[in-house]
């Protein structure tokens, strides 16, 4: 038997790889024809540390990578799973369109994990009736099972390998295993309980630090308005022994944290206030930011957006991935009735992915006046004296040099 991994992105690529370098013969599975034919070439589609020794290591091994779905025993579906903004609940077109795909040619006995992250019930409204219409009956023809992801970008190949992780099936048996098949690279405790808690505890976790950062953020207003020194008080706060207030930025971006709690709210809209009211907070600090630019610009008499310089575009540090990054919803805000014209560089983003883009750091100095620094990359950590000469808000809080503005 061998695993036939659906979807080649952040999750799929990395869990395939890890798989096939410890043992498990693979074969990755993605719709899009250019990111198959770029891994079947030897080249990774994305930035990540270790990433092209573990792939390499995986082609070594035997790892193969095709656009059409495979008949084997067992499925990892690890698809995007994005959020209704109307009814703030899962979009799981995605996932059931794999699976479709897969009860189609799929052994009977198969084994289907969704490794998406999906909202609690997810499995029973949407997965359940999929295998039921195709004709075979869960839990003897078809067995399913959910077991999240918990890693992040940056530092993926390590949480894959040394987090804990959480499997969810119908019988203990089907969990067992998976397990063995995920015990073959996870060092971290595999615990095997039933689908509708494994689909609940991924999307608690995320809430609970989505929750944890509304209240950083929600602090830095407070502070600015009374002009407070925010760092100061969580770090005096974070003194007693059971507070652990994170630090406010400029917005929260990924996959994970901006989406997975709307999931609660779209499925209890009537018992997630404390939820909803976070992720609004969340939602509305990019546009937090762009005020405090815009009053440090009339305090400065910089009269001219264009040579304001917002640096970073990722979602975090030190990665390539720009999905829902805090930079790019800041320049989809307005200021005086018209998105800002601000220039734009990341040292990570080597296409153009905004408008006004740079992709030489001494070009962009040149350029501006103002800097605001949005990422916490290495390079402007290492580029404190080019800055000496520009007016800087620092939305995290890690700028050494006399006069620093911030949040």
């Amino acid at each position: 038997m061998f695993v036939n991994v659906i979807g080649l992105g952040y999750i799929g690529l990395p869990t395939a790889l890890m798989l096939a370098s410890h043992g498990v013969d693979v074969i990755g599975t993605d719709y899009n024809g250019q990111v198959v034919e770029q891994l079947q070439k030897g080249q990774t589609t994305f930035k990540e540390k270790g990433l092209d020794d573990l792939f390499q290591k995986a082609l070594r091994a035997g790892i193969r990578f095709s656009d059409s779905y495979q008949i084997t025993d067992m499925y990892i579906v690890s698809v995007p799973t994005p959020y209704n903004p109307e009814t703030k609940q899962v979009d799981a077109q995605f996932v059931v369109a794999s699976v479709r795909k897969v009860l189609k040619i799929c052994r009977r006995g198969a084994i289907i994990v969704i490794e998406s992250t999906i909202s609690p019930g997810t499995v029973d409204r949407y997965i359940r009736p999929e295998v039921k219409r195709a004709g075979y009956v869960v839990g003897r023809d078809i067995h399913l099972v959910h077991a999240p992801e918990r890693i992040i970008p940056g530092n993926m190949l390590y949480e894959l390998i040394h987090n804990n992780r959480t499997i969810g099936a119908d019988s203990r048996e089907v969990g067992e295993m998976v397990k063995r098949y995920y015990s073959s690279f996870c060092q971290g405790e595999i615990i095997v309980t039933d689908i509708r808690t494994a689909e609940m505890t991924k999307v608690v976790e995320n809430t609970f630090r989505a929750v944890n950062i509304a209240f950083a953020n929600e602090l830095a207003r407070i502070c600015r308005h009374d002009n407070m020194d925010v760092y100061e008080i969580i770090r005096i706060c974070n003194m007693h022994p059971r507070v652990n207030i994170l630090q406010p930025g400029p917005g929260v971006g990924g996959h994970c944290i901006p989406v997975d709690p709307w999931f609660l709210v779209g499925d209890y809209p009537d018992l997630t206030a404390v939820t909803a009211a976070c992720m609004e907070t969340n939602a509305g600090q990019p546009a937090f930011v762009l005020r405090r630019i815009q009053e440090i610009m009339n305090q400065r008499q910089l009269l001219d957006a264009s040579r304001v310089g917002l640096y970073g575009l990722t979602y975090k540090e030190n990665v390539d991935d720009i999905r829902e990054s805090p930079t790019r919803q800041l320049l989809n805000c307005e200021m005086d009735g018209v998105r800002p014209q601000f220039k734009v560089y990341d040292p990570f983003v080597t296409q153009d992915a905004v408008p006004n883009q740079y992709h030489d750091f001494e070009r962009f100095l040149d350029d501006i006046d103002m800097i605001v620094i949005m990422v916490k990359h290495q390079l402007v950590q290492q580029s404190w004296n080019q800055l000496r000469d520009k007016v800087i808000l620092d939305c995290q809080n890690i700028c050494p040099l006399d006069g620093v503005l911030h949040l």
